[in-house]
């Protein structure tokens, strides 16, 4: 188990972020384990929730969802009343978007974060969770990058999730708040958006349009969802996590250019085109990171943690799926 087994049944968790794409997983994994769930996710006039509502009907009855944002500091006070554990996983997330809209990403990721922790601490919660990314190291200086690998701001979303990281541990010093961050890799898996690599490649190459994309260089650390979440529920039932960042990533890196291969060779489409340097979506070159690789050996130690999904196998079952939801990907347009 990489939790101590029943630990959530009972237990009250809000889930900030709840609509999004790991988010949506953590929180229907939390409910089948028994936990209340208060699920925020993001308002607008439509009343959509995001990927909640891609959830089983029996999963969604069992949810307290509330719509609002966590730049409302009076919003999360009131969402943290009599919560055991808050998931942190609202954010804004798109590297390029981040450099057309760097302000909104200083508002919702470092300020909504600040309103996170200080009504996480005025209300006394047992665990508070926060979610990092793998993009603070920023290309690596070393690999496996471990936990003490610097942190680098090379784009404006990276910068932005630095700051939050580093308010989190001044709360965890500064006023003894029992706070820890995971720090997950590349994850992929059913539900995730264009916005991300893996879900570009699938669904172009599901509608036998040529496949564009950026630069094939970068190498990632890829990680199916299933993994990841499981990794966010050993760190909030783990004592030894507080006060700490751990990394959770598979420990193999593969570069897009290979990922398209294994991708079309799942499909069956060897000689499907590929369009390669596409303007638009090459990042500038200090700001592209060229390598991340995960060194999961803390969480191996410390959680009792480690991936079980190999990555054709979560190919496979990401393609699945993205062929069951096609029409939710607009193919020809370029997500930043």
């Amino acid at each position: 188990m990489t939790q101590r087994e029943n630990f959530y049944d009972g237990r009250t968790v809000l889930v900030t972020g709840a609509g999004g794409f790991i988010a949506s997983h953590l929180t229907e994994a939390l409910v089948r384990q028994g936990a209340h769930v208060r699920a925020l996710v993001k308002y607008n006039s439509r009343n959509d929730w995001g990927h909640i509502e891609r959830l089983p009907e029996s999963v969604q009855q069992a949810l307290e969802i509330h719509t609002g944002d966590i730049t409302d500091p009076f919003l999360m006070r009131r969402l943290c009343e009599n919560v055991d554990t808050v998931f942190h996983l609202a954010a804004l997330i798109g590297i390029p978007y981040s450099y057309i809209a760097p302000q909104h990403y200083v508002s919702v990721n470092v300020t909504g974060t600040l309103n996170v922790l200080e009504a996480a601490r005025s209300e006394g919660i047992r665990r508070l969770v926060h979610t990092s990314t793998s993009e603070t190291y920023g290309t690596a200086l070393y690999t496996p990058i471990d936990e003490k690998h610097p942190l680098q701001g090379q784009s404006p979303y990276s910068a932005s999730k630095i700051a939050a990281d580093q308010l989190v541990d001044s709360y965890y010093r500064s006023f003894s708040l029992p706070a820890t961050t995971i720090r997950p890799f590349n994850t992929y898996g059913p539900r995730q958006s264009a916005r991300a690599i893996i879900p570009t490649i699938i669904s172009q190459a599901l509608t036998g349009q040529p496949i564009v994309l950026g630069s094939l260089a970068p190498q990632r650390d890829f990680t199916y969802v299933s993994d990841t979440v499981a990794g966010f529920l050993a760190v909030g039932s783990c004592d030894a996590a507080l006060g700490h960042v751990t990394n959770v990533g598979s420990g193999f890196a593969v570069s897009i250019g290979e990922t398209v291969e294994m991708i079309l060779k799942i499909l069956n489409q060897p000689s499907h085109s590929v369009q390669a340097d596409d303007p638009e979506r090459v990042r500038p070159e200090q700001s592209e990171v060229g390598l991340l690789l995960c060194n999961n050996q803390m969480a191996k130690e410390r959680l009792n943690w480690q991936p079980t999904v190999s990555f054709e196998e979560g190919l496979s079952l990401t393609i699945d799926a993205i062929r069951h939801s096609l029409s939710a990907y607009k193919t020809t347009v370029y997500n930043v």
